[in-house]
């Protein structure tokens, strides 16, 4: 028989979830554990699964997140807040993002920067002209002064040290680790059927 509790506090996290997002297709969130539980301080677990997403400007055509229990305290809750959480909890899972709204988001604001800094640290040259995903290669672009034609490499993905490692067919130019937040850990990267998929880790930490 389902929660009533968990129910209600998961419809009111699915509305919230939702007013954080600039665009959200469909929706799963599941919550783990009892109404005991939570008032005793403790939310098993969660999971989050999520179709066609744009957060914060950055286009996740699927994620699929799960974490490890929270300890929440309901008397501490605020208004705007869904929970009030005691301390630190880890989030696993995956997401993926298609090659042609990757390239889109990366040629504007607010990810134009990370665009640029592919195509400067990856070629040398900046800005940003396109980025493709063929099968399992990433085709980077972008303008030479004087010359007709625009500049083109190509890179193999994978994690490495948490993070993103960019190595190019050829081994020149040397490989680059794109810069991480320590909170972020991504563990496989691969790149196929037009999309770039990522599995890995994050410390979420109360505000």
């Amino acid at each position: 028989m389902a929660d009533p509790l968990l129910n209600l506090l998961a419809g009111a996290l699915r509305l919230w979830i939702r007013s954080r997002c600039d665009r959200l297709g469909d929706l799963q969130l599941t919550l783990e554990g009892s109404s005991m539980s939570l008032l005793r301080g403790r939310l098993d677990g969660a999971r989050l699964i999520a179709r066609d997403a744009s957060f914060q400007g950055l286009p996740l055509q699927h994620v699929d997140l799960r974490s490890e229990a929270v300890a929440v305290d309901l008397k501490l809750l605020t208004p705007g807040r869904m929970l009030a959480l005691q301390q630190s909890f880890k989030v696993k899972g995956s997401v993926s993002i298609s090659g042609t709204h990757l390239n889109d988001a990366l040629l504007v604001e607010p990810w134009r920067w990370l665009g640029d800094w592919l195509a400067e640290q990856l070629m040398g040259l900046t800005p940003l002209g396109s980025l493709q995903l063929d099968n399992d290669v990433m085709v980077l672009q972008a303008s030479v002064a004087a010359h007709k034609d625009p500049a083109v490499r190509r890179f193999r993905l994978s994690a490495d040290q948490g993070s993103l490692l960019f190595r190019p067919e050829g081994g020149n130019p040397p490989a680059v680790l794109l810069p991480m937040d320590p909170a972020i850990q991504i563990t496989d990267a691969q790149l196929g059927g037009g999309q770039l998929h990522m599995e890995g880790q994050a410390l979420v930490t109360p505000t």
